[in-house]
């Protein structure tokens, strides 16, 4: 809960770089909550809950993808990608959970980098 919470503290903010659990994780618990809504729409014979949650959601999952791509060492421009079914799905699956850099890139310094650790090495 504390990484679903993590991002959406950060709303709208597409600068920096996520890690994979941090994607992930808001991931799994935004589709918990959607699911639930869904149950709770039905039995209410309703699709207003859904909507709204999935409005509510559609900026942070658009920052928490780029900043994942971002550290990937890719732009979030990529997540574009997706927009091409079933090829862009599985290009974007890949990008999503493949390995961030374990060095600073462009988009900033490595998410698990322990603080203090660059200057015991060099």
């Amino acid at each position: 809960m504390e990484w679903y919470l993590k991002v959406l503290h950060q709303y709208a903010d597409f600068t920096g770089r996520a890690r994979r659990k941090e994607y992930w994780m808001f991931t799994l618990v935004s589709a918990i909550i959607s699911v639930v809504l869904a149950i709770v729409d039905n039995v209410l014979a309703t699709g207003l809950l859904g909507l709204l949650y999935s409005l509510a959601v559609l900026l942070p999952s658009l920052a928490v993808g780029a900043r994942r791509l971002h550290d990937t060492g890719r732009s979030g421009w990529w997540l574009l990608i997706g927009i091409i079914p079933l090829i862009g799905w599985i290009v974007i699956i890949v990008f999503l959970a493949t390995e961030g850099e374990r060095q600073p890139n462009a988009y900033g310094s490595d998410p698990k980098a322990v603080p203090g650790e660059a200057a015991a090495f060099s």
